[in-house]
């Protein structure tokens, strides 16, 4: 993987994905649906190896992907094991239309654990339009997804259906296995007038920033940085504590005073004619 801070280059981060699966699943159409990019291989040669680079855009990143159709064919399984190293994801694709394909991914997962162990994966099924014929249904594909702990797609280069959203959310996979969504997540910097309210609040309670000789404005603004920033319960707790130390006197002087009692009525064998409450 590679980043290319610098604003003159055409993208920020550079990934190889493979696509692996079974011959006539059509990983060379999803790469011919592609508008972008380059079809010369780096390496100046294409033996059984399709390639294409295709630019997509994450989070406002500039991500290069390095696309390479791995023939499914037996007799390039030794150009897989070489392609494989340095990927750092695998599209394993399948025809929704042909069940043998489905059935063949195992064998394709066997070979890239061996190969490229701990490399990101997803699941895609190809030719979603050709849906009256499929042989493989969305939720037996989905629960194998799972069960593998893998995203899963259906898409359809004929229509351009989830092509760049199955990159886009591998890469996405990728650069935060490895950590680099820390590069573009938004960092907070606190302007002049916030620190100097955080330093005022910090050592102020809440209830004496009225007494403070500043502008009413000022004060109003200090209190509402206080509750915006979780300070009020830690500044208020020496006030709360005086409270509480308060009442637990008056509770101990209401227990030691005297409980007068209101006068009870009259008993039965009582001489009075009358009783009266004073």
């Amino acid at each position: 993987m590679t980043h290319r801070a610098s604003p003159v280059k055409a993208y920020d981060f550079l990934l190889k994905f493979l696509l692996v699966g079974d011959s006539d699943v059509g990983k060379g159409e999803i790469l011919a649906s592609l508008q972008d990019g380059s079809t010369e291989s780096p390496y100046g040669y294409n033996m059984g190896i399709d390639y294409k680079t295709t630019t997509i855009l994450l989070d406002g990143r500039r991500i290069k992907l390095q696309l390479w159709d791995t023939s499914g064919q037996g007799r390039f399984c030794t150009i897989f094991r070489s392609y494989s190293r340095g990927a750092q994801g695998v599209i394993l694709v399948y025809d929704i239309t042909n069940r043998w394909s489905f059935d063949g991914i195992d064998r394709w997962i066997k070979e890239i654990d061996e190969h490229a162990p701990g490399v990101p994966k997803i699941l895609v099924g190809n030719r979603l339009h050709l849906a009256f014929k499929r042989q493989v249904s969305t939720e037996q594909a989905q629960s194998y997804a799972e069960r593998l702990g893998m995203t899963f797609f259906e898409v359809s280069p004929l229509c351009n259906f989830n092509i760049t959203e199955s990159f886009t959310e591998l890469a996405r996979i990728v650069l935060m296995r490895h950590g680099m969504d820390r590069l573009w997540r938004p960092n907070k910097v606190l302007s002049l007038q916030d620190l100097c309210c955080r330093a005022i609040v910090s050592c102020t309670p809440v209830h004496l920033v009225d007494k403070l000789p500043l502008p009413v404005a000022l004060r109003s603004h200090l209190k509402s940085f206080s509750m915006a920033n979780g300070l009020n319960a830690r500044m208020m707790h020496g006030r709360s504590y005086s409270l509480t130390a308060n009442n637990a006197n008056k509770r101990n002087s209401l227990k030691k005073a005297k409980i007068i009692r209101p006068p009870q009525s009259p008993p039965k064998n009582c001489t009075r004619n009358s009783c009266k409450i004073s």
